[in-house]
């Protein structure tokens, strides 16, 4: 091999996990758009897309695959790639092909810092393993807002630009909730890097269920451990953190019942009125890659991440024993998947959610950000700090 390609050898897996993490993100977001019109389907009692498939016909057999409309994706992006890409007159032409980018970016690069697993083949399974990931996590998510009131203003449409202006509104009212929320979790584990909050619940307990480290010893006489006084009374702060974030994520992803940016009953389409083409395919993108990276947060923050607890019985007791890719390839293959697993079933959630709840007022969503969520942010993390006061480790 020759000597000046050995000191660039360190990038190569760094590489391939870009290049894997980009095309998992960008398959999910894809198929999320299925099962969004799957969900809607169910819920109002409909089939939803179910034709598109193998076309079959084209190579000669009487009927195509559909396959339950698995391809529907697939069309939809075609339909997106061959549409007439129009730039209305009125426009400011450069901010106008600016705000797309600006969406779709920040939703994809805050992916970096989220361990997706424990390790594989002896590397960590992030992209950047950084030491203060969580706030790498929140200065780039914040940045995504700019797109949309720059979509909005460069429009010169009324309705685009009412859109940008509440977007921004409710960014500000809810990043505020959303940070102080998170405030408790650092104050018990006491780390910002995301890995290491990971590898902290999976040795004492994720943070909605404390009780997942625990074990049992019947013999010679029953013993309980893996909970106590202290981490029961914490859950209680871990339980209102949860609810604020989780609420919060769905309003910084434009997410129904907060969807008052593009809510169509008022403003046609909301921001991204004026668009089609790829430029509109970029902010549905970034919708659904923000809603995926809000999840993958949930995760990593409040559902142990790639953790996994294992049942092992051994010399009459029962423990949840933790397993990463130390233990063998296998291992490090699961805790990928059972990372995905956490968060395909919270984005499933989120679409429920949408087809269930109607869409918030402009004032009750104000209210509820900056009358209720702030100030509970705030006396939860004065609860957590006495409680730790009380009952330190």
């Amino acid at each position: 091999m020759p000597d000046f390609i050995q000191p660039w050898l360190f990038l190569l897996p760094i590489i391939i996990k870009v290049v894997v993490v980009f095309a998992v993100v960008m398959g999910l977001v894809a198929y999320a758009s299925l099962a969004e019109r799957k969900v809607s389907a169910f819920i109002q009692d409909r089939v939803g897309p179910n034709r598109v498939g193998l076309p079959l016909t084209l190579l000669g057999f009487k009927k195509d695959l559909a396959i339950g409309g698995l391809f529907q994706p697939l069309a939809d992006g075609l339909k997106f790639l061959l549409k007439e890409d129009l730039t209305p007159g009125h426009v400011k032409p450069f901010y106008y092909w600016l705000a797309p980018a600006l969406t779709v970016v920040p939703a994809l690069l805050t992916i970096a810092a989220v361990p997706f697993g424990s390790t594989l083949f002896g590397y960590k399974m992030v992209v950047a393993d950084i030491n203060v990931g969580f706030l790498f996590v929140f200065a780039i998510a914040s940045v995504g807002v700019y797109g949309i009131v720059m979509a909005g203003w460069s429009s010169n449409s009324k309705y685009s630009f009412l859109g940008g202006v509440r977007s921004s509104a409710q960014m500000i009212s809810y990043e505020l909730s959303m940070g102080l929320s998170l405030v408790p979790l650092l104050l018990v584990m006491g780390e910002l890097n995301l890995g290491k909050i990971v590898e902290y619940q999976a040795w004492h307990g994720w943070t909605l269920l404390p009780f997942t480290d625990l074990r049992i010893q019947w013999s010679p006489h029953w013993e309980i451990s893996g909970l106590n006084w202290r981490e029961i009374l914490l859950w209680i702060p871990m339980l209102i953190s949860f609810v604020i974030f989780t609420t919060a994520v769905f309003a910084e992803t434009n997410r129904a019942p907060f969807d008052l940016p593009e809510s169509e009953t008022e403003l046609v389409g909301g921001y991204h009125t004026e668009y089609s083409s790829m430029k509109f395919a970029c902010f549905f993108m970034g919708e659904y890659a923000a809603m995926i990276t809000g999840c993958a947060l949930i995760t990593t923050l409040f559902l142990g991440g790639w953790h996994l607890p294992i049942p092992i019985i051994h010399d009459g007791a029962f423990s949840l024993q933790t397993r990463t890719g130390d233990h063998g390839t296998l291992w490090g293959i699961l805790n990928i998947l059972t990372f995905l697993g956490k968060v395909i079933f919270l984005v499933i959630f989120f679409m429920f959610v949408r087809w269930t709840l109607p869409r918030f007022r402009y004032d009750q969503l104000m209210r509820l950000g900056w009358v209720w969520f702030f100030e509970i942010a705030l006396a939860n993390i004065v609860l957590v700090a006495v409680l730790l006061a009380f009952f330190p480790k």
